[in-house]
C-alpha cells in the first residue's frame, strides 16, 4: 500500500479505491492511518483521505464508538487504551453529502478517495472512476473481490475502455 500511495503521489495523481462500506473501508483506514503516523509516504506528509460513502461514514463511527471493546482485538484494545483512534487521523475527511462528494474534485492536490461499492457497480464511485480513470497519473486499487462482469472486474482484468454511467472511458 506504501508503494502504491507514493508512486501515485509522486507522478501527481488520485489514489481511488472502491472498497465495500462496512469492514474493508475501516481496514484501509487503519492501514493508512499507520502509513501516515509511521511517515512512510515521503514528500505528501499531508495527504488527505476521502471517504466517501455516506453507509462507510456510519460504520466508521460505529467502529470509532469505545463502547464497542469486546468487538477489537489486543492490537487495537492497545490503541483504544493509549488514546489513539485506530481509524482516524489528521487528513481524514468523511464525505456525507452530495455537495461534500462533489467537492473532493477541487482538492486538486494528490489524495486518497475510498468510496463505496466495492464491485464498482453503483454510487459514487462511479463518478469518481468517470472523473480519474482517464489519467494516467492516477491509480485505481482494487482491494477486494470482483464478481465476473463487474465494472470493477473488467477494471480489474485490464479493459482498455469501460462504459460509465452511459459514457465511454479509456482506463490509463
Amino acid at each position: 500500500l506504501v508503494s502504491v500511495i507514493q508512486r501515485t503521489f509522486d507522478r501527481g495523481g488520485n489514489l481511488v479505491i472502491p472498497s465495500f462500506a462496512v469492514g474493508r473501508t475501516q481496514e484501509l483506514l487503519y492501514f493508512i492511518r499507520e502509513i501516515k503516523e509511521q511517515n512512510l509516504i515521503k514528500g505528501h506528509n499531508n495527504f488527505r483521505v476521502y471517504v466517501d460513502s455516506p453507509l462507510a461514514v456510519e460504520a466508521t463511527n460505529i467502529f470509532s464508538d469505545r463502547s464497542s471493546r469486546q468487538c477489537f482485538d489486543e492490537e487495537t484494545l492497545a490503541l483504544l487504551d493509549a488514546g489513539v483512534n485506530p481509524i482516524s487521523f489528521p487528513g481524514l475527511e468523511l464525505s456525507i453529502t452530495t455537495d461534500d462528494s462533489k467537492a473532493i474534485n477541487f482538492d486538486k492536490s494528490p489524495k486518497i478517495i475510498i468510496s463505496a461499492s466495492g464491485m464498482c457497480e453503483a454510487g459514487r464511485i462511479l463518478y469518481h472512476l468517470a472523473n480519474e480513470i482517464g489519467d494516467e497519473k492516477n491509480t485505481i486499487l482494487i482491494v477486494g473481490y470482483m464478481a465476473e462482469n463487474t465494472l470493477g472486474r473488467r477494471i480489474r482484468d485490464g479493459e482498455k475502455e469501460v462504459n460509465i454511467l452511459g459514457d465511454h472511458y479509456h482506463v490509463k
